[in-house]
């Protein structure tokens, strides 16, 4: 069916109809274009996400197993 058939069959439906088609549409679309572009796309390395090396600056990190041995003692005291 060509484009021009669909879009007058279209231009015929009653505003609901037309609003009906067009989520079908969003769907299929979604379903089947935007898949497809989402496999397409390289997985990326956690080295670039945002949040890598976030907290590389802070000085308590430099030795990180004491600062967690530090946080261990101040929350559980008795263990």
């Amino acid at each position: 069916m060509s484009d021009s058939i669909v879009s007058k069959k279209f231009d015929e439906l009653p505003p609901d109809a037309k609003k009906q088609a067009q989520d079908f549409v969003d769907f299929l679309y979604q379903r089947y274009v935007r898949s497809k572009e989402k496999k397409a796309s390289k997985p990326s390395s956690i080295l670039d996400s945002s949040f890598f090396g976030l907290w590389k600056d802070r000085e308590e990190m430099k030795d990180s197993t004491k600062w967690v041995r530090n946080v261990r003692k101040s929350q559980w005291p008795n263990r």
